[in-house]
């Protein structure tokens, strides 16, 4: 299974309800074996950072056995708007 940006993003919207979700290719030549992503759910409130980010990695346990390098964002909706206003 190749393992692109897309794929990633369409995984945790489906699989997470995120209402909002970058991923960037961080690996030097895009060889899809880092990755860098943020994730805005609502499933994510009242959970602490840990817990949200085992949610992320459950997500793609199947899709990290491939890739060498995950640095994940997890944030609420409420936490996505205060970001973005500042």
């Amino acid at each position: 299974m190749a393992i692109t940006a897309e794929h990633i993003r369409d995984k945790l919207i489906k699989e997470l309800v995120a209402v909002h979700v970058d991923v960037e290719d961080t690996s030097p030549n895009r060889c899809a074996a880092s990755y860098k992503v943020l994730v805005v759910s609502s499933q994510f409130e009242g959970k602490p950072l840990l817990q949200r980010h085992r949610m992320v990695n459950t997500c793609l346990a199947d899709e990290l056995k491939e890739i060498h390098a995950f640095e994940q964002k997890t944030l609420t909706p409420a936490q996505w708007d205060k970001q973005k206003s500042q």
